[in-house]
């Protein structure tokens, strides 16, 4: 039977509690796997594992169960490995990484941070910042709003400018935040969002960096920024001893 993998810890980590429950219907009792100094937090992987919100927070409950006691390197959602033997065997060949990946992330943790714009704010600060498009809206409003060639470039410079501000808004952010983690990760892109970031910072500085956070959001009211964290530190694991498989590929236990 496939195995379904949760994460990698330590041998010495804290056992979990008994009768503890993941993926599947009915929820697979969760197990874990030794070799060496490591640990893999496992179940039998149900039949076509799907990204269903149930099963997305079964994943998720366990690494928080886990990670509460302890160092997790997370695996993604749908992670499953041919067998236990298939498990233990990249654990074993890979026992050094993982051993330094568990030190250098022990003790911290991952904010992701995504921000758009507010449309109507940002629409008034480029107004404000931009004297070219100042000048053009304010002869078009003189004009009982402009002809079309006069509207499709107040559009172009309009969009032009908001590009430009995405940038520089996206670029300031993280700059802001970075000091307070001990390391960035940049997402991948995607609509409607002009910063995607995940920071990994250490449990004992959490409150700070959020603080930091807040500040950002006060200073820049035309953002909308929106944290998710504490979570596993995601973006910060490399591929572990299971591929996702293919019919659950794509969906991601840290994403929201």
């Amino acid at each position: 039977m496939s195995t379904y993998v949760y994460g990698i810890t330590a041998r010495s980590h804290p056992a979990l509690p008994e009768g503890m429950t993941g993926v599947g219907e009915p929820a697979r009792t969760v197990r874990v796997l030794t070799t060496g100094e490591l640990a893999a937090v496992v179940s039998d992987a149900p039949e076509d594992l799907r990204p269903k919100r149930r099963d997305l927070l079964a994943h998720q409950n366990v690494l928080a169960e886990a990670g509460a006691a302890g160092c997790v390197l997370p695996m993604r959602f749908g992670s499953v490995a041919p067998d236990d033997d298939a498990v233990t065997q990249v654990l074993d060949e890979r026992a050094e990484h993982y051993a330094e990946r568990l030190r250098e992330l022990d003790g911290k943790v991952e904010y992701n941070v995504k921000a758009t714009h507010v449309e109507e704010a940002v629409l008034h600060l480029v107004m404000a910042e931009n004297a070219d498009v100042r000048t053009l809206a304010e002869a078009n409003r003189r004009s009982g709003g402009g002809g079309y060639d006069d509207k499709i470039r107040l559009g172009e410079m309009v969009a032009a400018a908001v590009k430009a501000k995405e940038a520089e808004d996206a670029g300031q952010v993280e700059s802001l935040l970075a000091p307070g983690a001990a390391a960035v990760s940049v997402g991948p892109e995607s609509t409607g969002w002009l910063l995607n970031v995940s920071f990994l910072v250490p449990r004992d500085s959490a409150e700070d960096f959020l603080a930091t956070v807040e500040q950002v959001r006060k200073d820049r009211p035309h953002l909308d920024l929106r944290v998710n964290g504490p979570l596993p530190p995601y973006s910060f694991v490399e591929p572990g001893p299971a591929q996702p498989a293919g019919r659950a590929a794509g969906a991601d236990a840290g994403a929201q």
